[in-house]
């Protein structure tokens, strides 16, 4: 981000707004909803900007603002529309230490504004680095259908009840009800009793609450997906959303931890494939201790948790300590993998079945039925094979696999940085390691990115002949 977003303080300050024309006046319109000062210097306003000062909304000097102008001031914004004037006053701000913004001129900006959703005190920014304002626009027109015109009114009435909600212990109780407010009671005495019902039925709310058991912990085991926040399930979102404890694996990217609230305890319990590892019984324990003092723990593992994840081992833990479970399933990679080169896992008349396999187990290499495999026509999705590809392009040639079996390799499968490699089985090595890649592969033994279909049943026919 080029721009950090912050709410600033500004009821009882002043904001110093330099024009009179439409520039100024669609700034104006923005700033008013504020409870902040605002001075408005224009020696030709429009008839709306003296209509404002007129009825007390703004202080009108009508003349160019100078260095005392900008004293104590916690805004300015430059809307003269003329190149000079606006470069005067960022000079000005500047030289006073008063951020600026220039109207539409992101580089003499200091800050931008972004596009708005009040439902105050509930109110939404939207920015682009003002790059794209109409998408900036767009968002805002869907953000405004999706929010209730009456969410504002329950969040003011939440504002001043905050104090008496403290009496809940801090977290998951008192995040439960606060849910419980906006997703039910609140809008319920809204709708059945108006304005005056919404605090009564808080106190109720609360009530309840506080004498309600303990939630007992639980340990949701989720599937992170292939790597892109977009094939994340809505019912993994929830999740990552109401967890306390987030236990993830390596290969989950920084891009799916985000969206985990910010209080949540993230924490990297990776394994790596021949290299350093967190043991699982330390994964194990972990997930019994921060369930067992009622915490919301996801568990949350790269592809779908039930793949190559040691899903049992974990479940067993949770079990014998007593502690509520579930599975949340993610795309695992091979899905990710196949979409990419555009193929399907299976198809009428080229393989009525698919094997997933390992490339290394906890004794190393993992080993396999490799005469089955080698077999015409078989496919399978080959996963953490990466450094085993040596180890199995050997052992299928030396069980009879045609050595020009197709093989694609998907690094990175769905992240920005993903890389194809389309080969073959003899040329697997050393293809492979020349292609260097970095982040987690996928072999694809028998299949072949779909427009390399037509040149690779050329080569077939022509080393045939």
């Amino acid at each position: 981000m080029r721009h950090f977003p912050i709410f600033m303080a500004v009821a009882g300050r002043r904001i110093v707004v330099a024009g009179g024309g439409e520039a100024a006046l669609a700034k104006l319109r923005l700033l008013l909803k504020t409870e902040a000062q605002i001075d408005v210097h224009a020696e030709a306003p429009l008839p709306e900007i003296e209509a404002l000062a007129a009825e007390g909304r703004i202080r009108l000097l009508r003349r160019r603002p100078e260095a005392t102008d900008l004293a104590g001031a916690v805004l300015a914004y430059g809307a003269e529309e003329d190149d000079l004037l606006d470069a005067r006053l960022a000079a000005l701000a500047t030289e006073a230490g008063v951020p600026h913004n220039i109207v539409d001129d992101l580089d003499r900006s200091a800050f931008i504004t972004p596009a708005i959703v009040d439902r105050d005190p509930v109110v939404v920014a939207i920015g682009t680095e003002g790059a794209a304002p109409v998408l900036a626009r767009r968002i805002k027109a869907e953000i405004e259908e999706r929010l209730p015109s009456a969410l504002g009114i329950l969040a003011r009435i939440a504002r001043g009840f905050r104090h008496a909600a403290e009496a809940l212990p801090f977290g998951r109780p008192r995040r439960d009800f606060w849910g419980a407010f906006y997703d039910r009671a609140g809008p319920e005495a809204l709708s059945q009793g108006g304005e005056a019902a919404v605090l009564p039925a808080l106190r109720r709310l609360l009530a309840d609450h506080l004498t309600a058991a303990p939630a007992a912990g639980r340990v949701d085991f989720v599937g992170a997906g292939p790597g892109d926040p977009d094939l994340l399930t809505l019912r993994a979102r929830r999740a990552l959303d109401a967890a306390d404890v987030v236990i993830h694996d390596r290969l989950v990217p920084p891009a799916i931890l985000d969206l985990a609230r910010r209080e949540a305890t993230i924490i990297d319990a990776g394994k790596e494939g021949f290299g350093p590892s967190t043991p699982q019984a330390a994964i194990n324990a972990m997930l019994v201790a921060h369930a067992a003092r009622g915490l919301h723990v996801v568990r949350l593992k790269s592809g779908d948790p039930t793949l190559f994840g040691r899903l049992d081992e974990e479940i067993a833990a949770v079990e014998a300590a007593g502690i509520d479970w579930a599975i949340v399933p993610g795309i695992t990679a091979a899905s990710a993998a196949v979409a990419v080169i555009g193929q399907s896992l299976t198809a009428r008349g080229r393989n009525s079945a698919v094997r997933f396999l390992t490339g290394h187990d906890m004794k190393g290499f993992a080993d396999h039925d490799w005469r089955a495999l080698a077999r015409a026509g078989e496919v399978a999705a080959i996963y953490m094979g990466k450094r085993a590809a040596r180890f199995l392009q050997g052992r299928l040639l030396m069980h009879g696999a045609d050595p020009a079996t197709p093989v694609t390799v998907v690094a990175s499968a769905s992240r920005p940085d993903q890389q194809i490699l389309s080969t073959t089985l003899s040329d697997l090595e050393p293809a492979l390691t020349r292609a260097a890649f970095e982040g987690p592969a996928l072999i694809l033994f028998g299949l072949v990115p779909r427009r390399a279909e037509p040149a690779l049943s050329a080569s077939l026919q022509e080393a045939a002949r």
